[in-house]
């Protein structure tokens, strides 16, 4: 089996840590984070408590399929953040990985003509990015474990008697 990066949670911790610090080193300060769901909720909830942002959004972005499956180009799924809701702001766009770069490409782009200024911030950046992210924790080609992906789903066990 071929090495791979394994982001455990406490490891996890300390990346958010670190990629905060970089962007208030940089003198960043959005007024919102964007994050790319799924995994960039949990890089967007660890910056927004470390650079004391409460302003979080969310965008749904379909791309991956199942393991190194995509479709051919990424698409939005709704709700769809409104336009006018980051009209004029300062956007951390926040990922877990910058891949192909495709779906950062995707929101970058969708915020670019509506708001002051946008930056990405991502935990991971694989060199064939198409998106060179301003804040990066680690750049690699290998494959990625991360914690809250490596596990199957959970799935409801027969018979389990569920509390009303």
């Amino acid at each position: 089996m071929a090495e791979r990066e394994e982001l455990t949670w406490e490891l996890f911790g300390s990346a958010g840590r670190e990629l905060a610090q970089a962007i208030a080193d940089d003198g960043y300060e959005p007024d919102l984070i964007l994050s790319i769901a799924r995994g960039g909720l949990f890089v967007a909830g660890a910056l927004g408590y470390a650079l004391d942002v409460k302003n979080l959004h969310v965008m749904n972005v379909e791309f991956y399929t199942g393991v190194d499956q995509r479709l051919d180009l990424p698409v939005m799924l709704p709700p769809v953040p409104n336009a006018v809701d980051l009209a004029g702001a300062k956007v951390l766009v926040a990922d877990d990985v910058a891949d192909t770069g495709a779906t950062l490409k995707l929101v970058r782009d969708f915020c670019a003509d509506h708001v002051a200024e946008v930056r990405c911030a991502v935990i991971y950046e694989k060199p064939q990015s198409q998106v060179k992210c301003e804040y990066v924790w680690r750049r690699t080609d290998k494959w990625i474990n991360f914690a809250w992906s490596k596990e199957p789903p959970v799935v409801r066990r027969e018979g389990q008697v569920l509390d009303a």
